[in-house]
């Protein structure tokens, strides 16, 4: 039987992972002791790894497709295809130093750094003509200041890590997202790239939903025109006309920011029996 490997990441980005394919319709069961996840479609083979692991996995054709973040295809260098920046959970890659550091003092002689990244914390370095040497942490990075490390090169959400552990950003290197990647060879021809071009339109589905939902309302025929012109829409809004020609009911797309405004707006302009509901897919 025809077989498409996936890999998934495990730890910090697993939910948004599992929550996205679920939704997509692939939804997949788990043994809490292996890492080998059952999907209902019988085409996709599963298996979670760590994310830095799965960018060279997928370079070596131990896997066709996978999630890994952006920051660990850099990190590791990998020849991977880019299917679908999905832009979940992301983060920026930032150096920090303590609070009480100055740019001229970490300047003016060789420190000590401290990051999971090496490849990406060289570079930078490099690039910055730092005199350092380079202690690879394996996890809670922003432990290692003020005593272990002058400086750290890790990756946060929202900084408050950082400011945490008394330590304030000083340069940001880059920025990262959850990535849905493939071998190049395999996303070159074949079944299977027809199979990952059809999951890439089913995950961008998903994601389009997230950001819309839909507005229905009804609205009096002498409104109709005037309301028509504030509503924002993907094309048109759809328009048909009540039972008894006492008017008219539109329905319309919005991004769902903007629902907050119009649902008042449309009040005063005459709109009526306003409904919000959000969608599972939205394929434009």
């Amino acid at each position: 039987m025809k077989k498409l490997k996936m890999v998934i990441p495990k730890g910090r980005m697993f939910d948004n992972v599992a929550r996205l394919l679920s939704d997509a319709g692939l939804r997949f069961r788990m043994n809490n002791r292996l890492y080998v996840p059952w999907f209902e479609d019988n085409e996709i083979e599963g298996k979670i790894m760590k994310p830095q692991s799965i960018p060279k996995l997928i370079e070596l054709g131990s896997h066709d497709v996978g999630f890994t973040g952006f920051d660990w295809i850099q990190e590791t260098d990998s020849d991977v295809s880019e299917v679908l920046d999905l832009k979940l959970d992301p983060v920026r890659i930032m150096a920090a130093v303590p609070y009480g550091s100055s740019r001229s003092h970490i300047r003016s002689r060789k420190i000590v750094v401290a990051s999971e990244y090496e490849r990406i914390a060289r570079n930078f370095l490099d690039r910055e003509k730092y005199d350092y040497v380079l202690i690879r942490s394996y996890g809670a990075t922003e432990a290692f200041p003020p005593q272990d490390a002058d400086m750290i090169i890790d990756n946060s959400a929202t900084g408050r890590t950082l400011k945490e552990h008394d330590l304030k950003v000083v340069a940001s290197i880059m920025e990262s997202s959850t990535r849905f990647i493939a071998n190049p060879r395999v996303h070159q021809t074949g079944w299977k790239k027809e199979k990952i071009e059809e999951l890439r339109m089913l995950f961008v589905s998903v994601l389009n939903a997230r950001e819309r939902v839909m507005l229905e309302m009804n609205v009096p025929g002498e409104k109709l025109e005037e309301l028509v012109r504030v509503l924002p829409c993907m094309r048109s809004p759809t328009v048909q006309r009540l039972y008894g020609e006492q008017g008219y009911a539109v329905k319309v797309a919005v991004k769902k920011k903007e629902a907050f405004r119009l649902i008042p707006l449309v009040k005063k302009m005459g709109a009526t029996d306003i409904l919000e509901y959000e969608f599972r897919k939205v394929i434009s």
